[in-house]
């Protein structure tokens, strides 16, 4: 089958190298030639654990091409996916201009029947636009379905490979025939491909993400009635992830959840419920709570100094939002280096893949170490903002001799508060208090948790 991704970003790059894999000609089509130049080099804009690898052997073997000449892309395909991007307006809603700008250029310089479809994250009624948009301009039959994606950055190869599901909204026999012969390798263990109505397919992917985004902001809740109750977060995500109705994903407490779905997507999906006249109260507050959650980080190092930052140094292990990616959109560690920068810290970051985008985005207000004990030479206080497995078993030793105070402020629960009090650390993490620290109002936690007393009696 002849697929043209129009998009050569995050998602279509690697739905163009997935189709790719399974023996499709696809073209990656963008309007950026200095992006194209480099994709024929196999040089990505992003980095995401086996893509490269893709892209470089699909290039090799002839399947996956390039190019920046949209119209000639799309005259030569069976199906267009859009995977454009739909960065939020101002009032939180998607901004489609892009997406109905690829509409247009479709309906321009195609000429047979053919299936479009939306890839990128869109609200309801979007496939209606899209469809006016290539109607314009054609006579012949076309049609447009969605076909959203869930894909975790850091694991997204995986994630289209061998989805949980497909989701196809599509409202012919024409779309839907050829979307399931398309997605047909990728589900030969029997998970589903799910055909619904266009609306239900779009209205999917958001509430999937902030059905996500809610569970991820329950737990840093609860997180912070934790810590001014003395109980420990992890224990409460055990006794309730135990529980078959629940489950055990998305059920770490931590800085506040970023990077380019969730914020974007609540926003959008809060604007949507909104225009339609059924405001979506649960997730207009798991907005607002994220936001706080945020700064949460801040406020502990602040604490931790004493009250003020002013000329202290601090070391920021982790900037992009996650472990394996180097996307920084909507990074806690930003919100952590910009809190910091206005209360007059100086900071020292380190992360294994995302330097260049930090440098980018950040450029010279803060320093930038080579290595994560670079960054902690002479820091008054260590903030781990990403759970990079490279950070998981630090030389404690290195890192307590390095540091001018031996603070570690641990915004996602890396270590064990009683393993890090034995090591001579103030430690601080969400929602569990460490033996002999101050809750949040002021008074003594001084117990260790009975799981804690375990493991040190086992030590």
């Amino acid at each position: 089958m002849n697929i043209t991704v129009v998009g050569a970003g995050y998602v279509g790059l690697v739905v163009g190298a997935c189709l790719a894999e399974t023996g499709n000609t696809v073209v990656c089509a963008d309007i950026d030639q200095g992006k194209i130049d480099n994709l024929r080099q196999n040089v990505l804009p992003i980095y995401e654990p086996g893509l490269e690898d893709y892209v470089e052997r699909n290039q090799r073997e002839g399947r996956l091409t390039f190019t920046a000449e949209i119209g000639a892309a799309i005259a030569s395909a069976d199906a267009v996916f859009i995977a454009v991007g739909t960065p939020p307006d101002e009032d939180g809603s998607a901004d489609l201009t892009h997406v109905l700008g690829v509409a247009d250029m479709i309906g321009r310089h195609t000429s047979r029947e053919i299936v479009v479809c939306t890839k990128s994250t869109v609200p309801v009624g979007t496939a209606e636009k899209v469809a006016a948009a290539i109607a314009k301009h054609v006579t012949h039959p076309f049609h447009v379905c969605s076909n959203p994606e869930f894909l975790k950055e850091g694991a997204a190869i995986a994630d289209f490979m061998k989805p949980d599901r497909v989701i196809i909204g599509a409202d012919s026999d024409f779309s839907r025939t050829m979307m399931a012969e398309l997605y047909a390798p990728f589900v030969r263990t029997g998970k589903p491909i799910i055909f619904m109505d266009v609306a239900s397919a779009e209205l999917t992917k958001y509430a999937a993400n902030a059905m996500l985004a809610t569970r991820v902001t329950f737990m840093n809740e609860m997180a912070r009635l934790c810590e001014r109750t003395g109980a420990n977060i992890d224990m409460v995500r055990r006794g309730i992830g135990s529980d078959q109705r629940i489950g055990t994903a998305f059920l770490f407490a931590g800085p506040g959840y970023g990077g380019s779905c969730f914020p974007k997507d609540v926003k959008a999906i809060v604007r949507t419920a909104r225009n339609h006249g059924a405001p979506l109260q649960i997730l207009e507050a798991v907005e607002s709570a994220n936001e706080v959650q945020k700064h949460r980080a801040f406020e502990k190092v602040r604490a931790a100094l004493g009250g003020d930052v002013r000329g202290q140094r601090v070391a920021v292990w982790g900037l992009a939002f996650k472990a394996n990616t180097d996307d920084m959109r909507e990074s806690p560690a930003l919100t952590l280096i910009e809190d910091l920068l206005t209360a007059g810290a100086e900071i020292v970051a380190h992360d294994p893949v995302a330097m260049d985008e930090g440098r980018r985005r950040l450029g010279e207000q803060i320093r930038y170490a080579d290595t994560n004990y670079a960054a902690v030479e002479g820091a008054d206080v260590l903030a781990i903002m990403t759970e990079w497995d490279s950070y998981r078993h630090p030389d404690f030793a290195r890192v307590r001799q390095s540091l001018r105070q031996p603070i570690v402020v641990d915004a996602r629960n890396m270590y064990e508060p009683a393993k890090m009090a034995k090591l001579g650390f103030a430690y601080h993490s969400i929602g569990r208090i460490a033996p002999g620290a101050h809750s949040d109002d002021g008074s003594i936690i001084s117990a260790f948790p009975v799981e804690e007393r375990l493991a040190m009696w086992a030590d």
